[in-house]
């Protein structure tokens, strides 16, 4: 219970990663505070796993790419829990579609930067003041910020590089105040974003050239978030850890 007496603000905490991300932090202890946009049905699932293992959570939903909404999802928060704000793990974003230069337009790329760049701007732009020394932010990369993505992943790629840069700017504003600002950057793991995103055979051509031979599973990646959020990783800031079976390394 490495989390015991803690608040976490978990952005698309709901499902997939987010979901696995909200129940390891509740394990440890953490009163977990679950954000959703569109799948009631599994954000709500995610609250009551937590719930009926004798953990304590929320659920809010609220749309991330909204300054206006992560500041009312904050409000919640400390409404639940008390103001003091100790964790936030910035989950929520997406690739949209996979797109060439020549069918991207201006509204779609401007949207993947919002879901992925500004999103994670917003939650922190909120919930940083009510955070204090030993407070811990985990931003939300990926494995497609450092190599690029895949085929028509460019939009999506370019977002996630542009959150490790944030995370790593943050990491040195803050850390005189006693916060610390990581980043996870997953790279092939076994969740709906790869089933609708990435064919069968990429996945399985990907997993092959995995040296620990496999895709990695949202519980593998939830519990990366605990640690970091831990005061075992007190001495770690702006770090952007590579969760990927050693695929790529940096």
């Amino acid at each position: 219970m490495k989390l015991a007496g803690k608040t976490a603000i978990v952005v698309g905490g709901g499902r997939d990663i987010g979901r696995a991300v909200s129940i390891s932090l509740a394990r440890e202890g953490a009163k977990v505070v679950v954000n959703y946009n569109n799948d009631d049905t599994a954000a709500q699932a995610t609250v009551d796993d937590i719930t009926k293992a004798g953990g304590d959570a929320i659920l809010v939903k609220a749309d991330a790419t909204k300054m206006s909404e992560m500041e009312k999802l904050v409000s919640a928060a400390q409404n639940a829990f008390g103001s003091q704000i100790d964790i936030l793990a910035t989950v929520a974003g997406g690739m949209v579609a996979r797109k060439t230069l020549d069918e991207m337009d201006e509204e779609f790329f401007d949207w993947v930067m919002r879901l992925n760049v500004h999103s994670a701007f917003f939650a922190m732009k909120a919930t940083v003041p009510h955070m204090k020394e030993g407070a811990s932010v985990i931003n939300f990369a990926s494995q497609a910020g450092r190599d690029g993505g895949g085929p028509g992943a460019t939009a999506y790629a370019t977002g996630k590089g542009a959150v490790m840069t944030f995370t790593r700017g943050m990491a040195k504003e803050l850390g005189p105040k006693g916060i610390r600002v990581n980043a996870v950057c997953p790279g092939m793991i076994a969740t709906s974003f790869h089933d609708r995103f990435s064919k069968d055979e990429v996945r399985e051509k990907v997993a092959g050239m995995t040296p620990l031979r496999r895709q990695g599973a949202a519980d593998e990646v939830g519990d990366v978030v605990s640690y970091l959020a831990s005061d075992e990783a007190s001495f770690l800031t702006g770090v952007c850890l590579d969760v990927n079976g050693g695929l790529l390394f940096s």
